[in-house]
């Protein structure tokens, strides 16, 4: 590699490292790019474990092309370097066999208790029933004589349609709201069942770091426990068809005698 082509490529580098750094700058009024670290005792744990990913990718990449880099740089023809005349090399194969080895065990051993945590859906103080359709969520009380559709709510289902008079630009929370949210309380183990009365959904919030399919004829299963009052919004995270993008889920988390004034207005309202 000549010389001039490596001042160019060292001058697109440092260009493209001002671009990033500037682009810190544009993007302040950006929604966050990385993953929410969640109101949960699993989504912190979760939120940790890619964070650890996350650092452990970037040093490995970093070391690899800070390699890469030298051995271009040091070692080019121009420098007169030689090619090494060896063959292969028994204690290298095996430093980058163990290496790797037990970064994925230091890794698998902290995912794999919270997927196991995750899984324990025991010691649940209430449990709802949620069944998705095409396209809105049915929330069932199973300890309480409460049971409600979850719908996107108006004004996203107007300023969807062609010709409306209102923009999606000045609905809040465009097709991420709906007229019926889930209520649940806070600092209580809320088990989650999850079905599909069609065809397959997933019910999805990222503050809980939930994900599940909803799957017909099926009974999937989850819990929460939520640890601040809130407003809390995901969606639909599977493809079921045509209205998939307009079944958003919405969940109120209050203070568990905030969450009992809501059951006792529930039920004499039903």
């Amino acid at each position: 590699m000549s010389t001039n082509r490596l001042k160019f490529a060292g001058a697109g580098l440092l260009a493209a490292f001002a671009l990033l750094l500037s682009s810190s700058a544009m993007a302040a009024g950006w929604p966050p790019m990385n993953m929410p670290e969640g109101v949960t005792e699993i989504s912190r744990e979760v939120y940790g474990l890619h964070m650890m990913m996350l650092i452990i990718c970037a040093v490995i990449g970093a070391l690899v092309f800070i390699i890469m880099l030298a051995s271009i740089i040091l070692h080019r023809k121009s420098r007169g370097a030689e090619p090494a005349k060896w063959h292969e090399s028994t204690s290298v194969e095996i430093i980058w066999t163990v290496i790797p080895f037990m970064i994925l065990v230091a890794v698998a051993i902290p995912a794999t208790a919270t997927l196991v945590k995750m899984e324990d859906t025991s010691g649940a103080e209430m449990t709802v029933k949620i069944t998705g359709y095409q396209w809105n969520w049915h929330y069932d009380y199973l300890d309480h004589d409460i049971e409600f559709f979850s719908n996107l709510d108006a004004d996203s289902t107007r300023a969807y349609q062609l010709g409306s008079d209102l923009s999606p630009l000045d609905v809040e929370y465009y097709l991420l709201n709906v007229d019926e949210p889930m209520v649940i309380p806070t600092n209580t183990r809320v088990r989650l069942l999850l079905t599909a009365g069609d065809v397959i959904h997933a019910w999805w919030v990222p503050e809980f770091a939930l994900k599940k399919d909803a799957i017909p004829g099926f009974i999937n299963e989850m819990w929460v426990n939520v640890e601040e009052p809130g407003i809390y919004r995901g969606q639909c995270a599977e493809l079921c068809g045509r209205g998939h993008a307009f079944m958003p889920v919405v969940v109120i988390a209050k203070e568990p005698a905030e969450f009992e004034a809501w059951v006792a207005e529930r039920t004499d309202t039903e």
